[in-house]
């Protein structure tokens, strides 16, 4: 009889049919039974399609490809794409939220990536961790927790952005930034599955097979805390924020959601089918934003020059330099009643060369600057009825307002010339180039 698995055993047989297991003494190790509850539960799930994970995957790649394109097509684009091109795209940048309101940023990074190893390592983990997700919750249910997960993640990005002047520690810098660099990927939605499987494996463990009980749940244990500590070492390239808001998304839909379990028919309750139809329109919808407003993006691409790289910045500085400081003048005289200059300085704003995220928010802001005193010097006269004193009060307070934010801005900028700025000037011999903030594993 077989010891492995109670078969008879013919004589002279040195292994059993059934189980292959050895029938002599020997030490060998003998092939383990096969856990037939399992087996059954995987034929179960497994078989079951997971079409959106492709789909999910192709959107990805299709994205990528574009943007390659618009960096000119070459090797250095796969290594790193240019900054206009990842704001292009749709990258989250928190100063287009806050003052062009491009709520669409909150959805679209999680499509976009820096670099072709950026995309390569989120798509393979897409590959091994969606299928599971899918067969397990459904089609329909898995859109939404990427979809759900993958804002949530650029929503803690976003709410972890602080001052520069905010000092921090080395635990302080694994979640917060003190600058505001383009921040994109889909780790951020990586993250909400693993934390779906995390969770899904502890609530339901108690009808789980051994085999899946050992795969999810605290099986997912060494992945998080790996991808974690991986994050600490990159902290202040890796968004570490995104991860976790995508984890912590994640395990909170795991709560309050049922999985399909292998007898269950394959029906969808109606309020799920709604919810994937709205993930889907937000998707679309925010692309259609990006696509809106992708001519509005000055100098995207390397051929129109819109990141230079080392040997160009030293020449292109001095005009990057005159276009500041000429609407720098034309600000103080429109407030002294001339804005005869004021749109010549925005179109030197915007054909200036950019040299890095903070440099391209600096021309924004001094624009934006550039156009409220205009207008608030352009202001119509008070009708006989409104008290002239009164006026007069609030055009001072608005002017106050006004010099007061050019004061913020014009701290900015010289504190930009003698950090980064002196790279681009040729002020110092080696230049560096900071990383986008992204969500990688």
């Amino acid at each position: 009889m077989c010891r492995g698995c109670g078969a008879i055993v013919g004589a002279g047989q040195t292994e059993c049919a059934v189980c292959g297991a050895s029938t002599t003494k020997s030490n060998a190790p003998t092939r383990p039974v096969a856990d037939r509850e399992t087996i059954r539960f995987a034929r179960a799930i497994l078989a079951r399609p997971y079409k959106f994970t492709i789909i999910l995957l192709v959107a990805n790649v299709f994205v990528f490809l574009l943007m390659w394109q618009s960096s000119g097509m070459t090797s250095a684009g796969l290594a790193g794409f240019p900054w206009p091109v990842l704001t292009a795209y749709g990258a989250k940048v928190n100063v287009l939220i806050n003052e062009q309101h491009q709520w669409w940023r909150f959805v679209t990074p999680m499509f976009v990536h820096v670099n072709l190893p950026h995309l390569l390592v989120n798509m393979y983990s897409l590959w091994v961790v969606g299928p599971y997700v899918e067969k397990l919750y459904g089609s329909t249910k898995f859109v939404v927790f990427w979809v759900v997960t993958g804002v949530a993640g650029v929503v803690a990005s976003y709410h972890t952005v602080v001052s520069s002047d905010t000092q921090l520690g080395s635990l302080a810098r694994f979640l917060f930034k003190t600058n505001d660099l383009p921040s994109a990927g889909a780790s951020g939605a990586l993250f909400g599955l693993v934390g779906v499987l995390f969770v899904f494996g502890i609530k339901f463990r108690h009808e789980l097979p051994e085999g899946f009980k050992r795969a999810f749940g605290t099986g997912m244990l060494p992945i998080i805390v790996i991808n974690l500590f991986i994050g600490y070492l990159g902290r202040g390239v890796i968004d570490n924020a995104a991860h976790l808001g995508g984890l912590v998304a994640g395990a909170a839909l795991a709560l309050v959601v049922e999985y399909r379990r292998p007898d269950e028919k394959p029906g969808v309750a109606l309020i799920w089918q709604i919810l994937r139809v709205a993930a889907l329109t937000l998707v679309v919808i925010s692309f259609v934003k990006v696509a809106q407003h992708f001519r509005d993006q000055p100098r995207l691409s390397i051929r129109d020059q819109t990141v230079l790289d080392s040997n160009d910045t030293t020449a292109a500085f001095p005009v990057f330099g005159k276009a500041m400081s000429d609407a720098h003048e034309a600000f103080n005289r429109v407030l002294h009643g001339d804005s005869s200059g004021v749109d010549v300085a925005i179109k030197s704003l915007e054909s200036a060369p950019q040299f890095d995220p903070e440099s391209a928010q600096l021309i924004e802001r001094l624009k934006a600057l550039l156009i409220r005193a205009k207008e608030l010097k352009s202001l119509p006269a008070p009708s006989p009825s409104e008290s002239p004193a009164a006026d007069s009060s609030k055009l001072q307070q608005a002017e106050k307002e006004l010099l007061q934010e050019f004061g913020s801005w014009k701290k900015d900028y010289n504190r930009w010339l003698k950090t980064a700025g002196k790279t681009h000037s040729g002020l110092v011999d080696e230049t560096t180039s900071p990383t986008p903030n992204n969500s990688t594993q």
